[in-house]
């Protein structure tokens, strides 16, 4: 369901559609290799830590992995425990950014964890683990579902996670649309259902939760170059894609690619991703 209002859905949209069945059919596209051609095949793990940082990115948590954007809690544990055990070391989202801003140095053996959309799996599986673990995470929202889909967290809980000081809070855009979809609108009307896309989401979190909100997750991934300047416009200070390779230096400040992680991604799979390869097995 696409959701429109705060508190309700929408019943004059007629494009909405099922979120979670869409990124179950992207998951199947993202491992297929279909989509951006950014995936290596048989790529070694990179001789250069420091010029690369890998940005995981997750949807939902449970015991068994019911679709393709699905990690099971016990993976999830596994994954943590790697990055731990390998002598990587977890850095905010925002800590990336400024080096790439700055153009800095990138810290060596970083890794940056991220969750897209909101689900409640993040408040129950997830959060507990993070906790443990001490690692900072971002979670990218699109406040329409908050507190309104079944499937979603609560404002409430939102607020919780951002207490602990290990979540920080960003746009996912105002309900998670596909662009691509909606360009078939006047030239007009597109500009302006962009602009409330990347508008109404930065003030609605901002005015719910605390701390500033400039950076954004682009929904399924699409964007173009119209699409970043109107970002920027928006107040946006970086942007990220699911383009499946690490980020580097010379990669664009409203594109940066995030690996999508699957349940597949475990032992040593998950460790050539750390090190900057692919997670397919050659």
């Amino acid at each position: 369901m696409a959701f429109g209002r705060d508190g309700g859905s929408d019943p004059g949209r007629k494009r909405g559609w099922d979120t979670s069945a869409a990124l179950a059919a992207l998951a199947v596209l993202l491992a297929a290799g279909l989509l951006w051609g950014a995936f290596p095949t048989g790529s070694e793990p990179s001789t250069e830590p420091a010029s690369q940082v890998p940005i995981l990115v997750y949807h939902r948590f449970d015991p068994v992995a019911a679709d393709g954007t699905t990690v099971t809690t016990a993976v999830f544990e596994s994954q943590l425990r790697r990055i731990r055990d390998g002598g990587y070391r977890v850095i905010p989202l925002r800590e990336l950014v400024a080096c790439l801003r700055s153009q800095a140095p990138l810290p060596p053996r970083a890794v940056v964890l991220t969750a897209d959309d909101g689900h409640r799996s993040i408040y129950t599986e997830m959060a507990p683990r993070i906790k443990r673990y001490d690692f900072p995470v971002t979670l990218f929202i699109y406040p329409s579902a908050i507190s309104n889909a079944t499937w979603a967290m609560t404002w409430g809980q939102l607020g919780e996670l951002q207490a602990t000081g290990l979540f920080e809070l960003q746009s996912h855009t105002y309900w998670h649309p596909n662009f691509r979809k909606e360009q078939r609108l006047a030239p007009a009307a597109y500009e302006k259902f962009v602009e409330a896309q990347l508008l109404r989401s930065r003030k609605i979190l901002e005015q719910r939760l605390t701390g500033k909100v400039d950076l954004l997750a682009w929904p399924f991934g699409i964007y173009d170059d119209w699409l970043m300047a109107k970002a920027q416009q928006a107040g946006y200070t970086a942007a990220f894609t699911l383009e499946r390779r690490p980020v580097r230096a010379s990669d664009q400040i409203m594109a940066l690619p995030r690996f999508l992680v699957t349940n597949a991604d475990c032992g040593t799979a998950f460790e050539r991703l750390l090190a900057g390869g692919s997670c397919r097995q050659p």
